[in-house]
């Protein structure tokens, strides 16, 4: 049984409030009216982390025409322009216009959307960059966004972050194959996970499923097998295996309704039977959504 706090560990991602995102999406960019019932329904249930980016459309500034006093507000900076000479006048310039957007002061992280860049001979003044934020007071972490947890293993032999957010599901062991978890540990960094369902694959339906998803279909049924077999519904055993995870601080999950938000809360509490190794997968073609449009 998981804990009653696990709801917690629960972090609100806000893409789609700027964006109409994620292939199982039917209903487009969140108005801003439902994106303040979400933002209530959090509060009331104890959901106090908000994941954003300044590449997620509107989103930053969607958020700021609420009241986000009780949240901690993770966003994300985009690629820096290979022009750019003054390189710290231009991350506190964008970090500026985000806690403008937002109508905050300062959040809680800022994380490199494209932490490619440290590897590039300004990689040293972009991490300089992102501690003069911290030093200024306009946040309290620094950290990157990945796409592998071989990524953060590569670059924290140079670089120390406070955060890092990587994606995670039932179907992903990256983070424990990689030895991503210990190195996290050893450097005294905070884990967020994302896409616990692979964009909502994880919880469609066989019809629903894009026919380019074919290649997996022996997974699938296994997946389907699994869960009829413990009584479970695709979004109860993904919510449940990434929250009862203790190297991870936040579960970060995407909605377009308050309704959904709940049942999300819902499906968190509950017994989660192990995992079978015949769900996990190494094919990065279906681990990573943004190589889908290559299929």
């Amino acid at each position: 049984m998981l804990k009653k706090n696990t709801r917690l560990k629960i972090a609100l991602g806000t893409v789609q409030f700027g964006l109409p995102y994620g292939i199982s999406n039917k209903n487009g960019q969140v108005s801003s009216s439902e994106v303040g019932k979400i933002l209530d329904l959090a509060q009331a249930k104890g959901v106090h982390t908000l994941d954003t980016a300044i590449a997620y459309g509107s989103s930053e500034k969607v958020l700021g025409e609420h009241n986000l006093g009780s949240f901690d507000i993770v966003t994300k900076l985009p690629s820096i322009p290979e022009d750019i000479l003054d390189i710290t006048g231009w991350v506190e310039e964008q970090m500026t216009n985000s806690l403008n957007r937002l109508k905050t002061s300062k959040v809680n992280a800022v994380l490199l959307h494209r932490p490619e860049q440290l590897h590039s001979e300004i990689g040293a003044k972009i991490y300089a960059a992102l501690n003069s934020l911290k030093s200024g007071g306009l946040t309290e972490r620094i950290g990157i966004s990945t796409y592998s947890p071989n990524e953060f293993i590569n670059l924290s032999r140079n670089f120390h972050f406070d955060l890092v957010q990587v994606p995670f599901n039932v179907l992903d062991t990256r983070l424990q194959d990689s030895g991503a978890f210990d190195a996290l540990t050893a450097q005294d960094t905070s884990l967020h996970v994302r896409s616990i369902f692979l964009q909502g694959l994880l919880l469609m339906e066989k019809k629903e499923r894009s026919s380019k998803f074919n290649q997996w279909s022996r997974l699938w049924t296994k997946w389907e097998e699994w869960l009829k077999e413990n009584n479970l519904t695709p979004l109860e055993a993904c919510i449940r295996h990434a929250l009862s995870m203790p190297q991870i601080e936040k579960v970060v999950v995407g909605v377009d309704s308050a309704n959904q938000l709940q049942e999300i809360i819902t499906a968190a509490e509950g017994n989660l039977p192990m995992l079978p190794s015949s769900l996990f997968c190494h094919d990065e073609k279906l681990l990573s959504p943004h190589l889908w449009s290559q299929l």
